[in-house]
């Protein structure tokens, strides 16, 4: 190997020592960006017969970098600043100054070392491989993005990490950060949705936005009013959407999280199905900074479903108190969550149970465990015409009010009644036959 190859390799060496000498920010390394980075520098000191590994673990590096959009550098920021570490997750909880000053120690050191890494910028890799692989010119680099990625909160901080000669110092600004926006997935994204018991997070929620919903201002009010104390970090009430099919319930919740995300307000989905581990759900939500709804769709019960012993649990709390960053919003059709049939109910012949009215009235009053319910009528027509103008406002469809009362009286009578739903639907339709099959 030339004299040329052997400082490559030396420095490359160096790199994968550093790599080995993080104490808390290991994990930063999991992912497929820093994965391929770690398998590239390990073809670098290899012998000259693995050029054509070196060439294919450049390409693979390349092509996670385009696919995330995200340079190495601007991946290993965006790292740091979500790093899930013993370190951030007590700066999530507790004031700088009260860090253990040997935890304190450990994540400047790590800084330092993940400053080095982030100097083997994109144009360094590419002239290793142009000097290992004796190629002509150099590779084509993967480049940052022109405009800043990462969220609104992050961006002060990645400009002095970018901008300072020594990451060290910027260790009581990440702590803080930490502190205020959070860490790992919460600090990566807003929706969530648990699956397989564990939270998966969404990448495209639903872009639904409270501009969009009309009728049922008072319903809308309250729920606002509700969620701003939950974002005031008092304790909020959770809250039953109960009403009609199609009047708007699941949106107006899912509109919330447009609302209030840049005030760390979190949005995670729970299936019916996976009522069961709602109290797991909740404890890992405990002592973050953010705050918490949890969204169940579609609620109820059968006779004989005990998932809503879970639901229960968290609603009203047990000895463990309830954290007060998470309420529960759900939505149903039916207004006594558990279903009730006539047989159910006691006569003189019922030898089954000695208290039968007490297992009657647990039934009927489980909604009253909620501290709000919001009821949603059925839209009437002048309701119906108010949504569908309003939303043809907003696609700016141009039809005369009358043309435009009379097709969703006609969209209505023929699909699926009165609702918000059936004007979504009809607005959506319309827009688009208005431009594709306009003459």
């Amino acid at each position: 190997m030339s004299s040329l190859n052997s400082s490559i390799s030396s420095q490359v060496r160096f790199l994968q020592r550093q790599v080995a000498t993080l104490l808390l920010y290991q994990d930063i390394f999991n992912d497929e960006i820093g994965q391929e980075f770690l398998n590239l520098l390990e073809t670098f000191h290899q012998s000259e017969a693995s050029i054509l590994n070196c060439l294919k673990a450049y390409g693979t590096w390349f092509k996670v970098q385009a696919k995330h959009r995200q340079s190495w550098q601007e991946h290993l920021i965006t790292q740091i600043l979500r790093a899930d570490n013993p370190f951030t997750q007590q700066a999530q909880q507790i004031p700088f100054q009260q860090l253990s000053p040997v935890l304190v120690e450990a994540a400047k050191q790590d800084l330092k070392i993940l400053q080095t890494l982030y100097q083997c910028n994109g144009e360094k890799v590419g002239s290793w491989l142009r000097t290992v692989a004796q190629l002509s010119e150099n590779p084509i680099i993967w480049q940052p993005q022109v405009k800043p990625l990462g969220k609104i909160e992050e961006l002060p901080l990645r400009s002095q990490l970018v901008t300072l000669e020594n990451w060290s110092e910027a260790l009581e600004s990440l702590a803080d950060h930490y502190h205020k926006f959070g860490i790992g997935l919460f600090a990566a994204a807003e929706a969530f949705r648990w699956h397989k018991s564990q939270l998966v997070k969404i990448d495209y929620p639903d872009p639904v936005h409270l501009s969009q919903l009309v009728g049922y201002e008072t319903q809308r009010d309250i729920l606002l009013k509700n969620t701003e104390i939950l974002l005031a970090g008092y304790p909020a009430l959770n809250v039953l959407l109960y009403g009609s099919r199609g009047t708007g319930k699941s949106s107006l919740i899912k509109a919330l999280l447009h609302q209030y995300s840049d005030r760390s307000l979190r949005l995670i989905e729970v299936a019916k199905s996976h009522l069961n581990d709602l109290p797991l759900v909740v404890e890992q939500l405990r002592g973050v900074p953010q705050k918490f709804i949890i969204f169940v769709d579609d609620l109820s019960f059968e006779e004989d479903d005990d998932a809503f012993k879970a639901l229960k649990v968290v609603l009203e709390g047990n000895l463990t108190a309830r954290p007060q960053n998470v309420v529960v919003y759900a939505t149903s059709n039916r207004r006594h969550l558990i279903r009730e049939y006539f047989e159910d109910r006691p006569s003189p012949k019922d030898q089954d149970e000695v208290h039968v009215w007490d297992t009657v009235q647990e039934k009927l009053s489980f909604s009253d465990r909620f501290g709000l319910t919001l009821t949603f009528e059925p839209a009437d027509q002048n309701t119906y015409l108010n949504m569908v103008q309003h939303l043809a406002s907003q696609a700016g469809i141009d039809l005369s009010p009358e043309d435009l009362q009379f097709r969703a009286l006609q969209w209505a009578t023929r699909h699926n009644g009165r609702s918000g739903r059936t004007a979504r639907q009809f607005i959506d339709f319309l827009a688009a036959e208005l431009v594709v099959f306009r003459k």
